[in-house]
């Protein structure tokens, strides 16, 4: 089941999160933040873009977020989308399920473009971000430094729907009031 995430969910979630910053450098969060900070993380995010989980009896399986990519009001119609799947649960569709119930919600909210950042090298997310329909656009060279090296980030970019000119404003999420399924 795929729903939004609640402050209830925080402490699975960074369970998920801990070792993408700890054990590598898909994150680069040096200290993992504890439940206490996920939910506020998740308090603060619904209250303008979607932080979904995929829950499978009781557990949550994956995590998938937008957030404002910038913040000058020309940039209010893209998002950084963000997603972390639990390593027990990688390939099973978790993933594909998540942000394809994140870019209808967008889609709903006026958003046209997600850009999704990824530490070079990691071929696995490089794949998973290209066959949902992300493009290379970017390459940011040494941009951190994390376990002892300088690493790269490079961008991807996902239309999440065409261009209008001009596009109606995004509207905003508030948890008591989810976008209409």
């Amino acid at each position: 089941m795929i729903r939004l995430a609640e402050k209830g969910d925080a402490e699975q979630i960074a369970a998920i999160y801990r070792p993408y910053c700890e054990d590598n450098c898909i994150s680069f969060e040096i200290d993992a933040p504890d439940a206490a900070e996920i939910a506020s993380r998740i308090e603060s995010n619904l209250l303008k873009f979607p932080w979904l989980v995929d829950e499978r009896e009781g557990r949550i399986t994956g995590y998938a977020y937008a957030s404002p990519h910038r913040v000058r009001p020309a940039y209010r119609w893209s998002v950084e989308v963000t997603i972390y799947v639990d390593d027990a649960f990688k390939g099973r569709g978790v993933g594909r399920a998540l942000y394809a119930e994140l870019f209808d919600r967008l889609r709903r909210q006026n958003i046209y473009k997600a850009y999704a950042g990824i530490v070079i090298p990691n071929p696995p997310s490089q794949a998973f971000h290209e066959s949902m329909g992300f493009k290379a656009v970017a390459l940011y060279r040494a941009v951190g430094y994390k376990h002892g090296a300088w690493r790269d980030t490079g961008w991807w970019q996902y239309d999440v729907q065409p261009e209008s000119n001009p596009p109606p404003e995004p509207i905003h999420l508030t948890p008591a009031t989810p976008p209409k399924s």
